[in-house]
């Protein structure tokens, strides 16, 4: 226990610029709290001690303003940022070094029995207000724009944005096969929408350049067959 409260205060130094004290981290920091009364919690479930295993719970849902079910899986490393409004299911798994930030969901997506909120990998960055919401896999490495909403599978090492969350990058910024390390750059992400704006400004001035073309070549050609266009040399060479 004492080797488990060493590496979630250390994890918290590790992300979090601003902790400056492991007084700080223990008495202030209510991700870091949320993650202690879990263990706890989840110590109490795996014994089947079910109601105890929910009222701690519930009493740290109370102190911290974060959900966790005392069934949920989570790895080492986890850290919690902020953490307000996070709310992880029953059967949610969470890889190593996994980051969350406020608002997060892990949850299902109906009253289905067995397996049915998300596995998450490692070194996955989930940002402020996204929802991740089924049974299915979040590949290795991946980033979780803010406010997105994700509802399949997404391979390892993308970026995924937008409602539904649609896969913006894939290796974006290359990995190397002995990097282990966790990108917090939750808000350094491609704005899809932005692009496909950008692209359509594009193709319609191209558009507007050819109807304009199409135009030109009409009215001269309409001219043409009202007065040949040598009319006046002919009318000079009459007089």
């Amino acid at each position: 226990m004492l080797e488990t409260l060493k590496r979630e205060i250390q994890v918290v130094f590790e992300r979090d610029p601003a902790a400056r004290s492991t007084a700080e981290v223990i008495f202030c920091y209510p991700g870091f709290h949320a993650i202690i009364y879990h263990r706890l919690a989840h110590f109490l479930y795996q014994k089947k001690w079910f109601f105890l295993a929910r009222l701690v719970s519930h009493i740290s849902r109370f102190l911290t303003g974060i959900e966790i079910h005392p069934g949920a899986v989570i790895g080492k490393g986890f850290f919690i940022d902020h953490g307000s409004g996070i709310v992880i299911g029953e059967t949610a798994e969470i890889g190593d070094n996994v980051t969350l930030y406020q608002g997060v969901t892990l949850g299902g997506t109906g009253k289905e029995k067995g397996k049915r909120h998300p596995t998450i990998g490692n070194n996955v960055t989930i940002s402020a207000g996204a929802k991740v919401l089924g049974s299915f896999t979040v590949g290795d490495h991946a980033k979780i724009g803010g406010g997105s909403v994700v509802v399949k599978a997404v391979p390892p090492n993308c970026t995924v944005v937008g409602v539904p969350g649609r896969i913006v990058a894939r290796d974006g910024v290359k990995i190397h096969d002995d990097y282990n390390g966790i990108d917090l750059d939750h808000n350094i992400l491609p704005d899809p929408v932005a692009d496909m704006l950008s692209a359509m400004q594009v193709r319609i001035d191209e558009l507007e350049n050819k109807l304009e073309s199409i135009q030109k070549k009409e009215v001269s050609a309409r001219d043409e067959g009202i007065q040949h266009s040598d009319w006046q040399e002919r009318r000079i060479s009459n007089a």
